[in-house]
């Protein structure tokens, strides 16, 4: 049987370039050899590649290590060096887009927030209708040949989303007002229902008593201001004329001729 090969180890002749490698580092420090510190590994990449590290005692690096690579099989030669963060080193948090880092309430009078032209949430207007729906197809025709209404509007993934959030927010069916309302937005008369594939689910409330007025607002949200909320005022019982008792025995008092 033929004996397994070890394919984390290195070749002895990589593994054996420790001072080639050191002094790469210091060379990529400027010279400066205090930042190269121990030598903590060497690691095999293939057959003829290997890789050195080096504790880097480089000023505002600590945990980073220096990294290099050295290349060969009977003669060693330098392939590259990086000075590479370690689990403990303290890196900058990953880069996200600034469209996507952006939140509502970051926007401010005057500032504006373009829309990309691939934003999958918009599609040119006559192709926002589904092809299931009835004469989708003539009124895309009459859109085009008539070139009316707005650029873009909504496209299903975005009214997707924008379902999806809603109904998870302040004003959807698993808020603490909601659970604790005995009636639902879907049968209060100040609801305001939206037109078009979300009327069924989302409409805007109109009490300007609640907090919710303004804001759209899930059918089965809910709370102590729905307009069939009576109180009950019970029956109006007649009192008779109060009469004080404090136990206090009052003696008449004379009248003087």
């Amino acid at each position: 049987m033929q004996d397994l090969v070890d394919s984390t180890v290195p070749t002895a002749v990589l593994a054996a370039a420790v001072d080639l490698a050191r002094t790469a580092a210091v060379d990529a420090a400027e010279g400066e050899s205090e930042q190269v510190g121990e030598h903590l590994e060497v690691v095999r990449e293939d057959d003829t590649a290997a890789t050195h590290y080096f504790a880097a005692a480089k000023p505002g690096y600590r945990g980073w290590t220096w990294a290099v690579t050295v290349m060969g099989v009977d003669e060693v030669t330098l392939g590259e060096v990086a000075l590479l963060p370690g689990a403990e080193a303290v890196v900058a948090p990953e880069w996200v887009p600034w469209n996507e880092r952006v939140r509502a309430e970051d926007l401010a009078p005057g500032d504006l927030l373009p829309v990309d032209e691939d934003d999958e949430r918009l599609v040119p207007a006559h192709a926002a209708l589904d092809d299931d729906e009835p004469g989708a197809e003539e009124i895309r025709a009459v859109a085009d040949e008539l070139g009316f209404g707005r650029p873009r509007v909504m496209s299903p993934a975005g009214r997707f989303d924008a379902a999806e959030r809603w109904t998870g927010g302040d004003f959807g069916p698993a808020a603490e007002m909601a659970r604790a309302a005995s009636a639902h937005c879907g049968t209060c008369g100040f609801y305001l229902t939206l037109g078009g594939s979300l009327r069924g689910a989302f409409g805007v409330c109109g009490n300007g008593n609640v907090p919710a007025d303004g804001h759209v607002v899930h059918a089965e949200y809910g709370c102590g201001g729905h307009s069939e909320m009576q109180v009950d005022t019970g029956s109006v019982v007649m009192v008779a004329e109060l009469v004080y008792d404090d136990g206090v025995e009052m003696d008449p008092v004379p009248v003087n001729d």
